[in-house]
């Protein structure tokens, strides 16, 4: 599903962000990416969802080269792939329900769609409860499962978290890590950056480890240490 084929990023000052990675991710896969602060994790993602272009090299997404797709296009494109991020980034006016309608709301959804879509996805991450209330009166893990929930609203069909757990104590954060899991047992892909070794264990899941901006290991499944 997702490629990479000599990729590097380099930005202004010489700074090299990654160098020469080559990387498949199928579909259907759980990934975690896993690498100390500045080894290239976030670079590595935003190059996914075109936030980043390549110096050179090339990434690809069901085949296709995402540095030929046009900037008007990008939107679009964009509704393969559901991110998730440390802070949040929810409308703090917004009520929880309005926070994943509003994604909706941007795509040209219907209200009778809308009505019909939200609880579903609220019910699958455990808010159902919480619809009616505001970001503030929701502790981190539940703010951070809004977030999570408005991701989902599109049924993407790859789901990246950028160190989604960077803020939440260790029993939200593994709850968390759960409910990544059970999205990709339901068949989405999953990217999980993070430099958490318990979150990376826990998971059990294939990890990619970077180390100044290079893959330096690809463990396939099991346990990892020294993060």
């Amino acid at each position: 599903m997702i490629k990479f084929e000599k990729v590097s990023k380099v930005f202004p000052g010489d700074f090299v962000a990654l160098e020469e990675i080559n990387l498949n991710i199928k579909k259907g896969e759980f990934v975690s990416v896993v690498g100390h602060s500045g080894a290239g994790k976030s670079t590595l993602l935003k190059l996914i969802y075109a936030e980043e272009q390549p110096t050179s090299g090339k990434v690809f997404f069901n085949e296709r080269d995402i540095g030929t797709i046009k900037k008007k296009h990008l939107p679009y494109f964009r509704r393969n792939i559901g991110m998730v991020f440390q802070d949040f980034k929810l409308l703090p006016e917004k009520k929880v329900f309005e926070n994943v309608a509003y994604a909706l709301e941007v795509a040209g959804k219907t209200n009778k769609e809308i009505e019909e879509e939200v609880p579903g996805i609220l019910d699958l991450v455990g808010l159902s409860n919480k619809m009616e209330k505001y970001p503030e009166q929701l502790s981190g893990g539940e703010q951070q499962k809004v977030s999570m929930a408005r991701a989902l609203i599109h049924c993407p069909l790859v789901i990246i978290a950028d160190e989604p757990t960077g803020n939440l104590d260790p029993t939200s954060s593994w709850e968390i890590i759960q409910l990544l899991i059970k999205i990709n047992d339901m068949g989405t892909t999953v990217i999980l950056a993070t430099h958490d070794k318990e979150v990376v264990n826990k998971a059990n899941k294939r990890v990619v480890v970077l180390e100044k901006g290079k893959i330096v290991s690809d463990i396939k499944k099991g346990k990892y240490y020294t993060v």
